[in-house]
């Protein structure tokens, strides 16, 4: 690698003579700096992302119902919206803040709720990614490098798979990303309202995510404060502001919810104490760092036994690699080949400050993600996905600059080769699936690695695009199969994961295959990490929960079937009706069934009949133990059914005094049995199991379409009795 520093010309500001231009010649041809072929390779790059995310979404209807029923309630209350509710009766939160589900809401409530109308505004997010990420590239480098950069965003499995399906990363990704896009902006002229930009979308960030979002604060911050091109105390003073912005951005909605009466409001959901800062800290802030989630049903404990073992290549492990590790490798080199170009470079250049800043985005995020002992899920590595993008692009740019120099070509060579056999191996992983693919990769690879080692021996200059041509496109052979395999299949579930079937330990769990969440659906208990084959999370050998009461059987989920085959409480030859969603690829009877802890329930026509009956006379036509049971339900009817439990059915929402209560009201018809909610998990409360217990014992069960159903407004025994349901 030469010592000489190559500066990359910077692209001059817009204008330039282009305002005496129709707007409609000024967005096809772009600044007049640029070649004629840039705007137009910009705006096909946009389409084609877009074509590709959109292109059949509905296939994954409601994706996962656990949000898709929030995005229902908040069109039917204005305060279901504002809270994030999953019911429209208000009893309980989704356990995330509602920011994601206030952009889907607006557009469900514009065009009705539907698939689309709640999916949609996911896949524009991806193309506002890609355009915000072209532009953050475009500033300090080649066009080709912006265009490059977005086309591996585009293509990275992960990022296809959730820019197409209805949890909160998109929306993250995107804030995130402009963040960063405005901090290097005030990075080049010290401009405050750009810091400012960058710290409020952090802090919408925060209300999409919550303390995930804080991930990238470090490393925006030490940019600014290190390579910012004014004095140092304006620079603290210009990031003490930006802190304001981000505090405000993200706190309003915190201290609303705080100062709320809880009385007035719906429960936070994955509190144990009705607490939005509990939540914050807790079950989705230091809980998933140590593994001390009260409530999780699986646990983490010491290096993440409970969610797969932690460690430096867990990025690279059979669950998340062929998810995102695809060009992770190149960007760790071109990162060093980055920083090294960079070494001698004035203290406040701009190229030094974009692969500083994206950088510390892989490592900090990176590394937080492998050691990480709480819940960890291979799609939240879809916020990897932008800063393995940019640092791809610009280090080839770097690169591409010093072609003929010998050591720049060989390290050019290293990296297309390095990048092919992991392909290679990535594409091992599934060997029945397109095994030519596998071999083509590895081919090109070395193809396009000796032709750009050939660029610096020699002086052939119709050699180097040839060259950078086959090893672009061997490079993202790979990772594009994988993006097709994953908008060509229907997703849908909590837990989803991209790529085809067997791409990983399981769809979205590693242990088993099968796991929840993709094509394959709900396979079994195989599918839960650190846990033995024929068990559940929660369930220790001899049938108990931890910390549950002797006697609970050998489920831990109240209202599971029994041994016999029957749900507790349920008539002898009545189904149990737990079935997964359909599209879940598990064997589906007719009628659908309850779901479970990790796919929603789909009921059948008669039930939902059933449930429709009278249901103006209700605030929650029913009940179901667990978010994504109840969600099925409600999503059918349009009507609110009351999550018991939340999302783990282990937070005491309501409590058996509430919940009966409520019934003596008559604001609740149906409790519907058989859920595979109320998992105690890791001390979480056992509420569920008591509400499910006194039900069982005071009403009479009725069997619809295979679901267990108790009609709350004709008891059996005296609902007015407050013994214990345990005496």
């Amino acid at each position: 690698m030469t010592a000489v520093v190559v500066p990359l010309p910077i692209p001059a500001p817009r204008g330039g003579g282009t305002v005496d231009r129709p707007w409609y010649v000024r967005l096809v041809r772009g600044r007049e700096a640029d070649a004629p072929w840039v705007r137009p390779a910009l705006l096909a790059l946009l389409v084609g992302t877009g074509v590709l995310y959109i292109w059949g979404l509905g296939a994954s209807g409601w994706a996962n119902s656990f949000y898709a029923a929030a995005v229902q309630a908040g069109t039917e209350s204005w305060k279901a919206f504002f809270f994030g509710s999953s019911d429209a009766g208000n009893s309980i939160t989704v356990d995330k803040t509602p920011a994601a589900l206030w952009v889907m809401g607006l557009s469900a409530r514009i065009f009705g709720v539907n698939a689309w109308s709640i999916l949609i505004p996911q896949a524009l997010e991806g193309v506002a990614t890609v355009g915000v990420l072209y532009l953050a590239i475009r500033r300090r480098f080649p066009a080709w490098a912006g265009l490059l950069g977005g086309a591996v965003l585009a293509l990275t499995p992960v990022a296809a798979l959730m820019f197409r399906f209805n949890n909160p990363d998109a929306l993250l990704v995107l804030l995130l990303t402009v963040a960063a896009y405005a901090v290097l902006r005030a990075q080049e002229s010290g401009a405050t309202r750009w810091l400012v930009l960058a710290g409020a979308c952090v802090g919408v960030g925060f209300l999409a995510k919550m303390l995930q979002a804080f991930l990238v604060v470090p490393v925006l911050a030490a940019v600014y404060l290190v390579l910012a091109p004014v004095d140092f105390w304006r620079r603290v003073r210009q990031l003490l502001w930006s802190g304001l912005a981000l505090l405000v951005a993200g706190g309003w909605w915190i201290a609303i919810v705080e100062l709320w009466p809880e009385s007035s409001r719906p429960y936070i959901g994955g509190s144990q104490h009705n607490s939005i800062l509990e939540l914050t800290l807790g079950y989705n802030g230091l809980g998933r760092l140590n593994g001390d989630e009260t409530g999780s049903v699986g646990g983490g404990g010491p290096r993440g036994g409970g969610w797969g073992a932690t460690g430096w290549d867990r990025m690279f492990n059979p669950e998340m690699g062929g998810q995102i590790s695809w060009l992770l490798p190149a960007a760790l080199i071109l990162l060093v080949v980055g920083l090294w170009s960079t070494r001698r470079a004035p203290r406040t250049d701009p190229a030094r400050a974009a692969i500083v800043l994206w950088g510390g985005w892989l490592l900090g995020t990176g590394l937080t993600f492998s050691y990480m002992a709480g819940i960890f899920h291979a799609y939240y590595t879809i916020a990897l996905a932008p800063a393995i993008a940019a640092l791809v692009a610009m280090g080839a740019a770097l690169l591409w600059e010093r072609r003929r120099v010998l050591r720049a070509a060989a390290v050019a060579a290293l990296t297309v080769g390095v990048s092919a056999w992991w392909a290679y191996h990535l594409l091992g992983r599934t060997p029945d699936w397109h095994p030519w693919l596998r071999h083509g990769v590895l081919i090109g690879g070395v193809v396009g690695a000796l032709g750009v080692l050939a660029v610096g021996l020699t002086a052939l200059r119709g050699l180097a695009p040839v060259a950078a041509g086959v090893s672009a496109v061997a490079l993202l052979a790979g990772p594009a199969g994988y993006t097709w395999a994953t908008v060509t299949t229907a997703q849908r579930g909590s837990i989803p994961s991209a790529g085809p079937v067997g791409a990983g330990f399981g769809r979205g769990f590693p242990g088993g295959p099968g796991g929840p969440g993709g094509p394959e659906g709900l396979g079994g208990p195989r599918g839960f990490p650190g846990v033995p084959p024929g068990q559940v999370p929660g369930q220790v050998p001899g049938g108990r929960a931890p910390g549950g009461q002797p006697g609970a059987g050998s489920q831990v989920f109240p209202g599971a079937p029994d041994g016999t085959g029957r749900t507790r409480g349920q008539r002898p030859g009545a189904g149990d009706g737990s079935v997964p969603q359909d599209g879940g690829g598990a064997a589906r009877r007719p009628g659908g069934g309850m779901g479970g802890l990790l796919n929603g329930s789909t009921p059948g026509r008669e039930v939902v009949a059933t449930l429709k009956r009278d249901a103006g006379r209700y605030t929650w036509v029913a009940a179901s133990v667990g978010s994504n049971s109840a969600s099925g339900y409600q999503l059918a009817t349009g009507d609110p059914v009351m999550p018991i439990g939340g999302f783990n059915g282990s937070d005491p929402s309501p409590t058996l005094d509430e919940f009966r209560k409520l019934v003596r009201n008559g604001r609740i018809h149906y409790f519907i049995g058989g859920g595979l909610g109320g998992m105690r998990g890791m001390g979480g409360s056992n509420t569920a199991q008591e509400i499910a217990t006194w039900v069982e014992r005071t009403f009479t069960a009725t069997t619809v379409d295979g679901v267990t159903l108790y009609d709350l407004t004709a008891p059996e025994g005296n609902v007015t009795d407050e013994s214990s349901p345990t005496a």
